[in-house]
């Protein structure tokens, strides 16, 4: 059942809609910001960073009742800024939601990755509508369980891959889909991330920390173990390192390798370079070329230590036949000059390669796309064909179209609306790129001086039962984990 909240029905239902102004059959948002009374009501959750931005354009759409952050400096600093001033402020989700539950319409949701699901998921069953940072989760099953309760719920929902809010990306999607390169052969994508610390042996305790300085300075160690000390009691005094944690098994806090921005490279939080950065270049060629379900995935890797993700990987994924295209493969590639190899874009005349980017092959031409949200194009050996597709509307930039979008759908109780809902969209899509992580995490062994390894333990995979078939073969352990997390205790994931 969706809430129907009752301001929102008053705002659907009487004059104030007949005040509205219809754009393309949706209500134009201008008309509703004469008050914030007449505001959706908004809660931020992750103010800093890639949330900084988010909560700001949420703000411009609507009335902020609350802000939460771990980190009490960037709730501070954004509680003074423009448009947040009267917001409550918060360390810890989940009394956020027991204080304003029902009276909130729309939480944006930018936290490290593996906070995403649990906020998300507690959210919607509250009747409230998301907009979640890409990778939408941390986890294969949190992805189809938000696509879950997304549909079970009736709230309209939106993934933070602003490029699906580009014009240019949806008429590349209408082009590919028009034929005209032909039966699709293969995809590449290739990312110059990461651009945070990643590689084995990068954990830091304080017991390690303190044999290092005893082997290393045995006459200042105690100074040195004293001095690091009282430099994590300072810092903590700013984080609220429980809540950080939040779902995650707990960890020892270390200044500068988790908070802030690091999360990404370490398995417990982040997804690596290929959940970062694949959401946004896999914007056209998932919804053009039909990558939902592979049937299995492969890597090789410069190696890792099942704590911290590898510097660099390669991972093939399977895709399966399709009423429209045959079985093809798609590559990725992560790290800066870690590309496909220069011969497939020699077949096209491409001589001079973007740090990232995707290139889409057919019989007939390819489609290539220098950066990363497929923000510019050119159609190789072919030319462009008339299409028609639905053009975003423009509010200043595609952040802002991309958040604009569910605001609409939210007026119109539309969630169809949002071009990347996590039902149609960024559910299935964070499905295909998680699986990656399945090889990556089955290619632990890299090759010397940090080169890539030999290619890893083949994953094969049942998309719809959420299986690897053939787990009891592999010899690498713990693959199935990483498919489903453990919540810790109070926070709450089936």
């Amino acid at each position: 059942m969706s809430r129907q909240p009752s301001r929102r029905t008053f705002i659907k239902n009487t004059s104030a809609i007949g005040a509205a102004v219809f754009v393309g059959g949706a209500v134009d948002l201008r008309a509703q910001e004469r008050s914030a009374n007449e505001k959706l009501n908004v809660v931020s959750f992750g103010v800093g960073g890639k949330g900084g931005s988010d909560s700001a354009n949420a703000a411009t759409f609507g009335n902020v009742l609350a802000i939460c952050d771990v980190d009490r400096g960037t709730l501070e600093s954004k509680g003074n800024s423009e448009g947040f001033k009267s917001a409550e402020k918060f360390t810890d989700y989940r009394e956020v939601l027991a204080k304003y539950g029902k009276k909130i319409d729309i939480a944006t949701v930018s936290t490290p990755d593996h906070m995403h699901g649990p906020i998300t998921l507690a959210a919607m069953r509250l009747g409230i509508s998301c907009y979640t940072q890409k990778p939408l989760t941390r986890t294969i099953y949190e992805a189809r369980l938000l696509a879950t309760v997304a549909k079970e719920t009736g709230v309209c929902t939106q993934m933070g891959n602003q490029g699906t809010a580009l014009d240019s990306s949806r008429e590349a999607i209408a082009q590919i889909q028009s034929g005209v390169l032909g039966t699709l052969k293969e995809v590449y994508a290739w990312s110059n991330r990461p651009v945070w610390a990643q590689g084995p042996g990068r954990r830091m305790t304080m017991e390690k920390f303190s044999a290092q300085a005893k082997k290393e300075d045995p006459e200042n160690a105690e100074k040195l173990i004293a001095k690091k000390k009282e430099e994590i009691e300072k810092a903590l005094e700013k984080v609220d390192w429980k809540s950080w944690i939040g779902v995650a098994p707990t960890r020892e806090f270390w200044p500068g390798i988790y908070h802030t921005f690091q999360h990404r490279g370490w398995w417990d939080f982040g997804t690596g370079a290929l959940g970062d950065m694949a959401c946004h270049q896999l914007t056209v060629p998932f919804a053009s070329c039909e990558l939902r379900d592979p049937i299995s995935v492969q890597a090789k890797s410069t190696g890792h230590d099942f704590d911290s993700f590898p510097a660099s990987s390669i991972i093939k994924f399977e895709m399966p036949e399709t009423k429209n295209r045959p079985a093809i493969p798609f590559w990725w590639y992560d790290r800066k000059g870690n590309k496909p190899p220069m011969e497939v874009f020699a077949k096209h005349g491409i001589t001079s390669v973007s740090d990232s980017g995707v290139l889409i092959v057919g019989e007939k031409g390819a489609f290539y796309s220098s950066d990363d949200y497929c923000g510019t194009y050119t159609l190789k050996g072919v030319d462009k064909v008339k299409v028609d597709f639905e053009k975003a509307e423009n509010k200043g930039n595609n952040d802002l179209n991309n958040m604009y979008e569910l605001f609409r759908a939210k007026y119109a109780n539309d969630p169809k609306i949002c071009k990347s809902n996590f039902i149609d969209r960024a559910g299935p899509l964070t499905e295909t790129i998680l699986l990656g992580n399945l090889a990556v995490w089955a290619a632990a062994t890299g090759g010397a001086n940090g080169e890539m390894g030999e290619w890893g333990e083949k994953v094969e995979w049942d998309a719809k039962n959420l299986v690897v078939t053939n787990l009891a073969s592999l010899k690498t352990p713990h693959v199935a984990d990483l498919i489903k997390p453990k919540y810790a205790e109070g926070h709450r994931l089936d």
